[in-house]
């Protein structure tokens, strides 16, 4: 009889400490997402200070409408074919902080300002420091290769833009 009430005593103790490490856990990872690498802050937060780059960007460049064709091919598509579109059409995918969906992060469904720039977090809260940004805000074709392989541009027939309609 005294080995069955242990058990649960146990099996208590233990549910408690795995509690614990769960909480410790999260903590250090909030924590190392709040002083690690910069952060997407979304298009709309570059507006207050590049507020013609960012009309002009929005009104001009596809890579503001990019979410556009993924949205119509979503339902003939796998997950998985899903996923590799939203590498390509959406800002941040599959990195800390960047596009999640369409509900839960609308201002990274699309190509924005930070695809091309880089997380914005650490630029925006500098002021606007160009050593907090990716090239200190000049662009590198290098960086389009990612999505602009040569067989996607050949079958796309659609050839990466240095300033695409956005500066």
């Amino acid at each position: 009889m005294l080995h069955t009430k242990r058990i649960p005593s146990l099996f208590t103790f233990a549910m408690c400490i795995a509690f614990l490490a769960l909480v410790v856990l999260s903590a250090t990872v909030h924590t190392a997402l709040a002083q690690g690498a910069p952060q997407y802050v979304g298009s709309s937060s570059c507006a207050g200070c590049h507020e013609t780059q960012y009309e002009t960007f929005n009104k001009h460049s596809r890579k503001a409408k990019s979410d556009k064709s993924v949205k119509l091919m979503a339902k003939k598509l796998t997950p998985e074919e899903l996923k590799q579109c939203y590498g390509c059409h959406t800002t941040g995918y599959g990195q800390p902080g960047g596009f999640v969906s369409y509900e839960k992060t609308p201002d990274l469904g699309h190509l924005g300002c930070e695809a091309c720039h880089g997380p914005g977090s650490a630029h925006v809260d500098s002021g606007g420091a160009k050593n907090k940004i990716l090239g200190k805000g000049r662009i590198d074709l290098k960086q389009c290769d990612k999505c602009h392989k040569s067989e996607r541009v050949v079958n796309f027939r659609y050839k990466p833009r240095l300033y695409s309609g956005g500066h």
